[in-house]
Parts: structure tokens; sequence; C-alpha cells
């Protein structure tokens, strides 16, 4: 008998935790549905050093790029951004080490074609060989929230991120919107309240000059891409060709090292790169060797 309402009280305790833990869930969850809306600023910075590297923030509306992308998620929820917002991993943000903030850009997984908008409100990712940092909702869009990175190309979307830039001068809270994210190819993505990265609604001031940013449709776009991508540790790119060799000669013993000779408006610049690498712990590995030998800007590019 001892030994049974011993068994009853335990199971009673059990009972008792599960169902605060359930409660402690379903706070949490609603927490997340609820953070405070804050005003973020637009914001450049100044140049800032991260682990003896150098970023300096612009503005750059042609900037397009091709590397590695990952996402941040519950460590940072709740938490503001580098913009002044509440970061929210459940809304289509993303982090970027020296664009304005906010401004727009079309992210493309190059292993699987889906194709998404973005507002940058933050500053990231810090580890190197990444290019971008996005939230987790857009990694589960992007197809890439399981594995945690994917091979990408970043392209700004300048006449958005234009609006963008006048809207939060204007002092424009970014709102939640009910945003439809379309399917992707035979595959539908749900409906879900997703963070409207063509900002606002409403102003004091509403702007005369451009289209209302507010109520777009973001679309979860399935574009076609080539069939194989591979990744290639770029070191640095030189105006001599002497130079460039030299460097491709020291850089051999990483792996096999060549010269990409690209033509920049008048000027020829020669690319000294590392590869194909297949996988993407390998090319970090190699990154990390190839700065501590000396070229601090060598980073991963996607070919």
């Amino acid at each position: 008998m001892l030994v049974s309402i011993a068994l009853l009280i335990n199971g009673c305790a059990e009972t008792q935790f599960v169902i605060h833990g359930a409660k402690k869930l379903i706070q949490t969850q609603k927490k997340s549905e609820t953070l405070p809306k804050t005003q973020g600023i637009y914001k450049i910075g100044q140049p800032y050093r991260i682990e003896n590297t150098w970023y300096y923030p612009a503005e750059n509306f042609n900037y397009v790029e091709t590397g590695i992308a990952s996402w941040y998620g519950p460590k940072f929820h709740g938490k503001k951004t580098a913009n002044g917002e509440i970061y929210d991993m459940n809304t289509l943000t993303a982090a970027h080490r020296t664009l304005p903030m906010p401004c727009a850009v079309r992210v493309l997984n190059l292993q699987n074609g889906r194709s998404l908008m973005l507002r940058v409100n933050d500053r990231g990712p810090f580890a190197r060989g990444r290019i971008i940092d996005v939230s987790r909702r857009a990694a589960q869009l992007l197809g890439f929230h399981r594995a945690g990175t994917a091979r990408v190309r970043v392209e700004i979307i300048a006449d958005q991120s234009q609006r963008l830039k006048l809207a939060a001068l204007r002092g424009v809270i970014p709102i939640n919107d009910k945003i439809k994210a379309t399917g992707v190819g035979n595959r539908p993505v749900e409906r879900q309240s997703l963070n409207s990265q063509n900002i606002p609604t409403k102003s004091k001031t509403p702007p005369t000059s451009i289209r209302s940013p507010s109520k777009v449709q973001t679309t979860v776009k399935n574009l076609p891409i080539s069939e194989t991508s591979h990744l290639y540790i770029q070191a640095g790119a030189f105006i001599g060709f002497a130079n460039a060799s030299k460097v491709r000669t020291e850089l051999s013993q990483y792996g096999a090292a060549w010269l990409n000779e690209v033509k920049i408006g008048s000027q020829t610049f020669y690319r000294v790169r590392i590869g194909p690498i297949q996988q993407t712990s390998r090319a970090d590995a190699i990154l990390s060797k190839i700065i501590s030998a000396g070229f601090p800007k060598a980073r991963i590019i996607v070919d």
C-alpha cells in the first residue's frame, strides 16, 4: 500500500510538471506572437572591427554577392536589432555586415531555386565565410532551416530599398501584416503572419513622391538554377598579373589554385581562387588557413 501511495504521489507530481511545462510553452508562444513593435531608424553606421577584421558600412544599391547563408533564431529572439527594432525570428528579416538598414534584398537559394525578399535590419553574421544571416522563418521558406546553411546569391533591390529608407527617415514603424507566401513547385507554403519587409501603412506625413510600401505580396519564387554550384575561396583580386601569379603559387599548398581574369570598366583584375570545393566545412577550414596566411579579405564564393 505504501508503494502504491508513493507511486500515486510521484505520478501526480509528474502530471503537475507536465501541465506546468505545457503552460510555460503556451506562454512562450504567446510572448513570441506579441513582441513589442519598436520604431527602427535608418542607419548605416561607422566602420567597426570584429576579431581584428574591419567592416565598412555604406549605401551600395548595386550590391550583388554569392556565398554561404546561415540563420539565427531563439538566442536573439526578442532582443534589439542594430537599427533599434525588436528581432522576431518568425518574420522575414536578415542581418548583413555592411548594407544600410533597413534595405530590401533578394536571397536566392542556389541549391533548390527558392527565392525570397527580405528586409535587412541587423548587423551580422560575424562567422567568417558567411555573407548573410536570415531569420528562422526565412530559412524555413528558403529550404535550409534543417541544414543550417545554404549556397546563396544575395542582391539588393534598389527601388524597394529607397522606399524603405524614406519610410524609416519619416518615422514609419514596421508592422506585422498578413503576407501571402505562394507555393514553391508543387509544395504549397502555408499562409503566415509575416513581417512586412515592404513596411508600413501609416505615417503622420505620408510620402507623396513614392508609392506606398505597405501591403506588398511577398512571394517565394521558384527560379531556374544551374545543375551544380561549387564553392571557391577567393583570396583577393589584383591589378598586376605577376603579383596575382605569385599569390596563386603561394596558396597552391591549400588546394587547386588558379587565376580568374575579369574586366570591370576599363580595368582588368586577376582573381586568385582555390577550388572547386564540395563541402562547406572543407571550405571553412581552407578559408581559415588562408586568412591566417596573411589574406584577411579572403572569402567564400559560389560559382
